[in-house]
């Protein structure tokens, strides 16, 4: 337990993870030590075997776990083990030569531009705070690309109107800038003007009808709603935003690098992902556009 303990730490202080990532590993854990202590009740931190991590993967998918999350679960292993051995705590790696299940290739969900245009253009998200500060999130979300996490984490000295950039904070503290449109900064503008009349000012940028910070279930809940007046799709999320941030970038001629940096991507194969959604758009337009498709 207390390994377990001193490795939350260090990912929380030292590796600078998110209080959800944190949250998820810590979860992980415990799932695998309940597993293992069912299974192998003698068995301890420091004498895991390869055949008993295989063992607890196998449970998983027979339990109907996706492969994804228990590529999740393993990473979470590997990431503990890796600290237990980097700091002394023990020379066994049960992760050594773990083949995982493969996961099927899911293409990033977006929502068309008509159909965000329609929510931007046309809809009345309302004249009160609620409803401005709404619609600011959702432009924030979507001419940004950036994570509800750093939305929600944005404080006034973060968005600089007079230069039409946002200094975002990134996973592990890593920060990057974000320029803003120019009709975006007006919409800016007027979502503080409301908050000041509302006399809700302080640190955080965006806040709650009641002056505090935004928290995760409310701005989901923000953008389920509005997404779901002008799309079908199945997800309705910031992310999904995000996803349509970079799928609109690209179909409109951004080059990959660009977008990388303005995600704040570490690689640039996690940014690869969107030229499939790009090349299905090119597909779609040959098959009606070409004569003999």
């Amino acid at each position: 337990m207390e390994r377990k303990e001193s490795f939350l730490q260090y990912i929380r202080t030292e590796k600078r993870y998110s209080p959800h990532t944190v949250t998820s590993y810590q979860n992980d854990l415990d799932q695998f030590s309940h597993w293992l202590g069912e299974n192998h009740p003698a068995m301890s931190d420091d004498s895991v075997t390869p055949a008993a991590v295989r063992g607890w993967m196998v449970s998983l998918l027979e339990d109907g776990y996706a492969a994804s999350s228990v590529h999740r679960k393993m990473s979470a292993l590997r990431a503990f083990f890796r600290y237990l051995r980097r700091h002394g705590m023990s020379s066994a790696d049960p992760m050594s030569a773990l083949k995982l299940p493969r996961k099927p290739r899911q293409l990033p969900v977006f929502v068309a531009e008509e159909a965000l245009d329609r929510l931007l253009d046309d809809f009345k998200f309302g004249d009160d705070f609620s409803g401005i500060r709404d619609r600011t999130i959702v432009e924030f979300l979507y001419l940004t690309g950036m994570r509800r996490s750093e939305l929600i984490g944005l404080h006034d000295e973060d968005v600089d109107l007079s230069s039409g950039q946002v200094r975002v904070t990134g996973k592990r503290g890593k920060q990057r800038v974000i320029p803003l449109a120019g009709s975006f900064i007006k919409s800016i503008g007027t979502y503080l003007e409301a908050r000041r009349e509302a006399q809700l000012d302080g640190s955080w940028f965006f806040v709650t009808s009641r002056g505090n910070k935004m928290y995760d279930k409310a701005v989901y809940n923000i953008v389920r709603r509005y997404l779901a007046m002008v799309t079908t799709v199945e997800k309705k999320s910031p992310h999904v935003l995000r996803h349509t941030f970079a799928t609109h970038m690209l179909n409109h001629g951004a080059d990959l690098n660009s977008i990388k940096e303005l995600l704040g991507h570490a690689s640039l194969s996690a940014t690869q992902v969107y030229t499939h959604n790009t090349f299905e758009q090119l597909r779609k337009v040959y098959k009606q556009a070409h004569p003999r498709a």
